[in-house]
């Protein structure tokens, strides 16, 4: 008898148990209170029959266990970005249609996005692009410093089927601010990141050098010159200032997108993890507090989860960096099927106190010619992703490493299937402690557009310019099931998954509950077929049919809402 007992507590030990979670708890569940369920099949936050609790044992052999006993990051949104070019199409849109889309996006009816990201200056989603704030080279006191250009509007004489030739990015946001406070939630939470320096502040001069066949595409943005690194501090606070004076009070920034740059394909500025962590600390962090901003949230890297670990271990391992630093931001193109559950849980487990939040993720190089890919943007409708879902839910997408030989590790990069590769990142970042998902441009137009250099994206709405058709992709179907299910506040809670007969990729899984009690389960079928569940919460199972090829939540009341532990 003692030897059974030792040898449980070193089983325990091994497999990472605890007492919490090998003694279930008893949540008084009886039936679900919402199941919703966005489907290749047609659904679209579609009401789904309840399931029903029971003490009995599930029957299943594949079991998702939840423990909302066990919590975990606060969850800070999900959301998507405003960008010059969402502004110009909606542009293009009668003042009546335009704020119906807003509201679609914004307001608790629609998808009720709490998080957001916008730029500060230019992108390769800005209509003409290569602008900023500071347009005076050497205007050393900034002098002539304007967020002018982001209120500016559009020439009517340029671009003549222009509705609403004075809307710009930031009405853009000023309008889904007035559609939050008319609802009496004032929750949307803005992270604000430049792609570069105003040019004459870099050392080459210019926005960005485009590569070359010859040289492997290995363009560059520049660095910023030596001893302009004070002064682009006082850039970005200037910027913070001027949105502040317009009503706009920005939740977080970065100190620059992409800082291992894009190859020079549109603006971009290189920083390293130290030279990051120098600007920081010298320049950046302090002014933000001297100048009244020291509650901006200051997040580091903002590019892909693949260096995520180097970058954080120069960044957080400088204490007088590491002080002003909220967290890191995190993008996806290093893969369109790696979520990095591994590197994003190695950075939690090496670095408990800080955030990490998703900032950017999209369909990009929509339209890439490639064997079996979908052709050039032109024949957008011939070619099917506008007003067309079933592009959506099958792996039809390419990107920009999938025909090119020098791109590394080209089984990160097949075509793939959109929807799966967003809700499946969503689903993995919440299982490893990131708090927030950001989406790119919210509104693009049929083509993927308009982009400067001619990188066509897909986006949750796009719109045709000429004809005023508006089309809410899957993609917005699937962010707003997830933003109308995990609010901020709500807490991630551990989930564990038995499918000894699935495919790796068949089945992924995420929950939050909220202060109330109020449970949601994500559920991802990535096969044609359906998936029959045991879903077990503490002593109770219920049987639960998930759709072929569906994303489907669970919302279930815990009558019992003791909070449990960490």
């Amino acid at each position: 008898m003692k030897i059974y007992l030792v040898f449980s507590c070193v089983l325990l030990l091994v497999t990472g148990c605890q007492k919490s979670s090998i003694e279930p708890y008893s949540y008084g569940l009886t039936e679900s209170e919402a199941v919703l369920v966005t489907s290749a099949a047609g659904a679209k936050l579609a009401e789904a029959a309840p399931i029903v609790f029971s003490t009995a044992q599930g029957s299943q052999s594949v079991r998702v266990r939840v423990s909302p006993q066990v919590l975990k990051q606060v969850i800070t949104g999900i959301g998507t970005s405003f960008t010059e070019s969402s502004a110009f199409v909606l542009a293009h849109l009668s003042e009546s249609e335009r704020q119906r889309v807003m509201a679609r996006i914004y307001s608790e009816q629609g998808a009720n996005f709490s998080l957001a990201r916008t730029p500060i200056g230019s992108t390769d989603f800005s209509v003409e692009g290569r602008y900023s704030y500071a347009a005076s080279a050497n205007d050393q006191g900034l002098e002539q410093f304007s967020i002018a250009p982001d209120r500016a509007g559009f020439d009517p004489a340029l671009y003549p089927d222009l509705k609403s030739p004075d809307y710009d990015v930031l009405p853009m946001i000023q309008e889904a601010m007035a559609i939050k406070s008319d609802q009496g939630d004032s929750t949307l939470n803005i992270i604000a990141s430049a792609w570069t320096a105003p040019p004459w502040m870099k050392t080459i001069d210019t926005w960005f050098i485009p590569g070359s066949k010859e040289n492997n595409y290995q363009g560059t943005g520049g660095e910023l010159k030596s001893g302009f690194e004070g002064l682009y501090a006082d850039y970005l606070i200037r910027y913070l200032d001027a949105y502040q004076d317009a009503g706009v009070s920005i939740w977080g920034i970065t100190p620059v997108n992409e800082p291992e740059g894009n190859s020079g394909q549109w603006e971009s500025m290189h920083f390293t993890p130290e030279t990051q962590a120098q600007f920081i600390k010298d320049h950046l962090g302090p002014k933000l507090r001297q100048s009244g901003h020291g509650e901006t949230k200051l997040l580091v890297f903002d590019q892909n989860r693949d260096a995520l670990e180097h970058w954080t271990d120069v960044i957080y391992s400088d204490p007088a960096a590491a002080q002003y630093v909220y967290g890191a931001a995190i993008h996806w193109y290093s893969s369109t099927v790696d979520v990095y559950e591994d590197v994003l849980e190695q950075v939690h487990q090496r670095y408990p106190g800080y955030d990490l939040i998703h900032t950017e993720g999209t369909i990009d190089d929509l339209g890439k010619a490639a064997p079996g890919g979908i052709g050039d943007p032109a024949g957008f409708q011939e070619s099917g992703w506008f007003n067309n879902d079933s592009f959506w839910w099958q792996p039809n997408a390419t990107d920009w490493a999938y025909t090119a030989s020098w791109a590394p590790n080209a089984n990160h990069h097949p075509k793939y299937t959109p929807v799966h590769r967003y809700a499946r990142n969503i689903i993995g970042s919440l299982n490893h402690w990131v708090s927030g998902w950001i989406d790119w441009n919210i509104v693009l137009d049929e083509r993927g557009g308009p982009n400067h250099v001619g990188n066509f994206c897909g986006a949750p709405i796009m719109i045709d310019r000429k004809t005023g058709e508006i089309y809410e992709t899957p993609i917005f179907h699937i962010l707003s099931q997830f933003s109308r299910t995990i609010r901020p506040g709500d807490r991630a809670v551990r989930v564990s998954v038995q499918a000894p007969m699935l495919e790796d990729d068949a089945l992924h899984v995420s929950a939050t509950r909220n202060p109330e009690g109020l449970l949601s389960v994500q559920l991802l079928n990535t096969q044609e077929i359906p998936i029959t569940l045991s879903l077990e919460i503490g002593d109770q199972a219920a049987e639960v049919l998930l759709p072929a090829n569906a994303l489907q939540t669970v919302r279930v009341r815990l009558n019992n809402t003791a909070q449990g532990t960490q």
